[in-house]
């Protein structure tokens, strides 16, 4: 697919998704969340962890209020259902390890995209705004969902009715991200930590994901059980071997990741 609004980059495992809209602060459009959803179910294939990032000085500042004429009109029922849907279930249900490397303000949905992946690294400058209220909406594209379960009832309610500014500092402090780094080493930084996530045990990333969602839902039982099914499989694998090999060699284990 030829993208127009964001870049794929895919090297040494890792793949680099951009939004690529700087002059708009990579506002979203019906078409860059078409091509965010396609570029995140081809990389399955390609790489072992996905990056997603922004180009310019903002990570993304949510919906294009001037994305097909008057916003006023805008049907978003089913804006939300057809076209936000596909693309935060293809970040959240990757099955490779996924970044939010936030390098600037992630506002409205553009913030809710950055929870959707597994880890959030932002940069000490960027912060966090969910703005819905600000123009009579609730927060949307799965923020009423990642909200309270990375930081809390009681700080997910604050942020959806005051609209108030949350630092990348206090995102870190309250678990609403995992990371906030210094600017002049925020590149750096998520590359490492990419570089790390695509030479690990890629099956047992997308086990540990798998469980960690479902415990959501889980009594203990059933989550025990699941442990135990997705332990088995992994056990089973060349990766587990080769780690527990290396670990009696005292050497750095190299996982193969398929």
């Amino acid at each position: 697919m030829d993208y127009q609004t964001i870049t794929l980059e895919i090297a040494d495992d890792i793949a680099v998704l951009t939004l690529n809209r700087p002059d708009k602060m990579n506002s979203l459009t019906t078409q860059m969340r078409a091509e965010i959803n396609h570029a995140m179910r081809d990389v399955v294939h390609q790489a072992r962890v996905v990056v997603i990032t922004g180009a310019g000085r903002a990570f993304c500042t949510g919906q294009d209020l001037g994305d097909g004429g008057d916003a006023t009109k805008l049907d978003l029922e089913r804006t939300l259902r057809d076209e936000y849907t596909p693309m935060l279930e293809s970040i959240a249900q990757c099955p490779l390890p996924t970044i939010a490397a936030v390098n600037g303000p992630a506002a409205g949905a553009g913030a809710n995209l950055a929870l959707a992946a597994d880890v959030v690294i932002a940069t000490e400058s960027a912060y966090f705004l969910q703005a819905f209220t600000r123009i009579g909406l609730i927060p949307d594209a799965g923020g009423t969902w990642f909200m309270p379960r990375q930081m809390g009832l009681a700080k997910a309610m604050g942020a959806a009715l005051f609209a108030d500014r949350i630092s990348a500092r206090q995102a870190e402090a309250w678990g609403m991200i995992w990371e906030a780094v210094p600017d002049a080493d925020f590149a750096a930084h998520w590359r490492a930590r990419a570089e790390y996530l695509a030479k690990g045990p890629t099956q047992a990333f997308t086990a540990a994901k798998q469980a960690i969602r479902a415990s959501f839902e889980s009594n203990l039982p059933d989550q025990l059980n699941l442990e135990a099914q997705l332990q088995g499989r992994c056990g089973k694998s060349r990766d587990f071997q080769e780690g527990v090999v290396a670990f009696m060699e005292k050497r750095p284990a190299v996982f193969e990741g398929r």
